[in-house]
């Protein structure tokens, strides 16, 4: 018995070995490329400071949908609360946030399925979920409907 355990122990560690060997030698995935990052050697004589990364937020998305446009902080407090949700990625109140949202009115910018995803805008008086929804794309755009898909409005997000 403890032979064929000191056999499985045995053949346990040669295996992790010879993977060791073989990830040793695959090029890692995902890394930036040489160079890439860092700041160029200034020529002798200049006075060029190499330049930090930017800590900034990325841009918001520009309005591709040409829809009217609606600032955040106009929105209903209740739709502002589910913008931050969705900023913290959850957790959501309602277990159809973060569907898919089908765009089956065609009002959105037409994409692939899946694209977008709905969350429940919170209706105050209302048992059930009520009718109002923020629609968000995979590249960051954000719509606003108060009347369960009949209309939508953009949503400028920022300081």
């Amino acid at each position: 018995m403890k032979v064929q355990r000191l056999t499985a122990l045995l053949a346990l560690l040669l295996g992790l070995a010879v993977l060791g060997f073989v990830l040793a030698g695959v090029p890692e995935t995902g890394t930036a490329p040489s160079g890439a990052g860092t700041a160029a050697a200034a020529p002798s004589g200049s006075t060029a400071q190499p330049v930090a990364p930017s800590t900034a937020e990325p841009p918001a998305p520009a309005n591709p949908s040409g829809l009217p446009e609606v600032k955040a902080s106009q929105l209903p407090a209740e739709a502002r609360q589910t913008l931050g949700l969705i900023a913290r990625g959850g957790p959501y109140p309602f277990s159809r946030d973060g569907v898919t949202f089908g765009n089956f009115e065609r009002i959105l910018p037409r994409k692939s399925s899946g694209y977008y995803k709905e969350y429940t805008v919170r209706t105050p008086g209302e048992s059930d979920r009520g009718a109002r929804r923020i629609v968000a794309g995979q590249a960051g755009e954000k719509y606003y409907t108060p009347d369960h898909y009949n209309s939508f409005r953009f949503i400028i997000e920022g300081k």
